[in-house]
């Protein structure tokens, strides 16, 4: 099983100090609303502050599978630097800025909330985003359990089919676009509500999916270097399609069905 999966008593009370500071900022903004600072800022500190879980900090959260599951397509040494280092920074990251929104909020401090929003958004993203592409992931041994068939009647081999004609289809789409995104990011299969079928999106940086598009995640590929150089080097297709052979298309299914309610 992967790290971080226990706290400390010291942890445990940070966690309740953080847990108490978002509630006195929460009701601090609703305090100030009239007088201090902007409905805008307002929204954004909000929607920040209560995203945090119930313990105050959010976590670096448990793999469904040892770090060595994905080889050879993803090394144990690949996960362990992803999961442990990357995506945990991104956590530690995400909760030293909510700390000081806190603070922000509670002070009225508008200019310490805008200049907040950077580090927000983009820990923020790199936490959601990361949680969801593990997920997406499963062992080769148990890959062929969690393939996708377009005419097995499943929810998403037929939306698959009403969106894209078939898989090959979907899959020449959205490969193609995720290698040539510039720079770093992510490739995604989103589903849209507005019309009922799934897309192909590419995002740059840690731009979550939902909140820069208005897609509910399916299925994302991380292409920030970090999760594949030590396999791939610079040979970022390779990587793309070899991913594709261990993606968890149960998962894909189950959160298409329930975007679809």
């Amino acid at each position: 099983r992967s790290l971080f999966c226990k706290h400390t008593h010291t942890h445990t009370q940070k966690h309740t100090l953080m847990s108490q500071s978002i509630g006195k900022a929460l009701r601090a903004a609703a305090h100030v609303r009239s007088s201090k600072l902007p409905e805008e800022l307002i929204k954004f500190s909000t929607a920040h502050l209560s995203s945090a879980p119930s313990g105050g900090m959010h976590s670096l959260p448990d793999l469904p599978y040892d770090y060595d599951a994905l080889e050879p397509v993803i090394s144990a040494e690949t996960m362990t630097l992803h999961h442990s280092k990357h995506h945990n920074t991104y956590v530690v990251n995400l909760n030293a800025a909510l700390e000081k929104l806190d603070a922000a909020v509670s002070a009225g401090d508008i200019s310490g909330i805008i200049a907040l929003k950077g580090a927000l958004n983009f820990n923020g993203g790199g936490h959601v985003n990361h949680t969801l592409f593990w997920e997406n992931l499963v062992s080769k041994d148990n890959a062929a359990d969690a393939a996708i068939n377009e005419k097995d009647g499943g929810a998403l081999g037929v939306a698959i089919v009403d969106s894209f004609g078939s898989i090959d289809n979907m899959k020449a789409e959205l490969l193609p676009a995720t290698i040539a995104v510039q720079g770093s990011g992510w490739g995604w299969l989103g589903y849209n509500p507005k019309t009922g079928k799934i897309e192909t999106k590419t995002c740059p940086n840690q731009d979550p999916l939902a909140a820069t598009t208005g897609l509910v995640p399916l299925m994302g590929i991380d292409v920030w270097e970090h999760a594949y150089y030590v396999d791939y080097r610079n040979v970022r297709p390779n990587y793309v399609n070899a991913i594709w052979d261990i993606i968890n298309w149960k998962v894909v299914e189950e959160r298409l069905v329930q975007a679809q309610k």
